[in-house]
């Protein structure tokens, strides 16, 4: 894919410290369910905390990871729930092959309706504003995507996503969260773009760990890359830790001029993210 999807609206390491310095520290806060612990991986759900290495290609696993941000391999319980799948890496981390099944079962749904003759979202349809029985109660309906290209899917269901965290409404969030993200997966092969996009997914419903590792391969490629700096700099702060988050934004301050000039398209479309890290850095955007 050589380009992210275009937007409706706008969305609101590879340096980056390890959580932990390999010794034998007093106890570290899981980043993926907050729980305190000494060991290496979280009591509470298993995740890799420190000394962890991949049992695929022995990359040292950052804290909370659920796939190796060197090869793609599943960690732990997900390495379990994926055994015999071939190792194949990964585009996108959030439910992987649950959220394109319910992807295309919601536009399946949608198509069967047209063809059964259901108007759909017509104001004469009783059952037009009305939540599908598969959606948790008094979750709002899900947009019409089944005559969509792929690209405007990926883009609705991200702004949807993006829209429900700004405003609080995290259940529905991450109930559109998986669709969202198997979106982008039915576009191929992610660039830059659509990783920063997937890693803000993550963000807006809490996966700081999984949005790390976006920006840490969005940076691995493009060390100076705005929307890299930014996710990194948010997931650095989500997971509590301020002063890789300040040194993300150090890094963005002194690229912004250059990288801007470029004029790249999605610098243009997620502009109010770049204003607002840099305003948070202390520079002028």
């Amino acid at each position: 894919m050589s380009a992210g999807p275009t937007h409706y609206i706008d969305a609101s390491m590879s340096d980056h410290p390890s959580s932990s310095s390999g010794g034998a520290a007093a106890g570290i806060t899981c980043p993926r369910c907050g729980d305190s612990t000494a060991g290496r991986y979280c009591s509470g759900c298993g995740a890799p905390l420190r000394g962890v290495r991949c049992t695929q290609c022995d990359h040292e696993l950052t804290a909370g990871a659920r796939f190796c941000n060197e090869c793609g391999a599943p960690v732990g319980a997900v390495a379990a729930a994926s055994a015999g799948g071939g190792g194949e890496p990964h585009t996108v981390r959030l439910v992987g092959i649950a959220g394109v099944v319910v992807l295309l079962a919601f536009v399946a749904g949608e198509v069967a309706g047209r063809r059964a003759g259901a108007p759909l979202g017509g104001a004469a349809d009783p059952q037009a504003s009305a939540a599908p029985a598969s959606l948790p109660a008094g979750m709002p309906a899900a947009p019409d995507i089944s005559s969509m290209s792929p690209e405007e899917r990926a883009s609705r269901l991200f702004n949807r996503v993006m829209s429900y965290s700004e405003q609080g409404k995290l259940d529905s969030a991450r109930f559109f969260a998986p669709m969202a993200v198997g979106a982008y997966q039915m576009l191929g092969p992610p660039d830059l773009h659509a990783r920063y996009d997937v890693g803000e997914i993550y963000a807006a419903v809490g996966d700081a760990a999984s949005a790390r590792a976006e920006a840490d391969t969005i940076l691995a490629a493009q060390p100076t890359n705005l929307l890299g700096l930014v996710l990194a700099a948010r997931a650095a702060d989500a997971l509590g830790d301020p002063s890789a988050a300040a040194g993300y934004r150090r890094r963005l301050v002194a690229a912004a001029p250059a990288e801007r000039a470029k004029g790249l398209k999605e610098y243009a479309e997620h502009a109010r993210d770049i204003d607002d890290a840099l305003r948070k850095a202390g520079a002028t955007p």
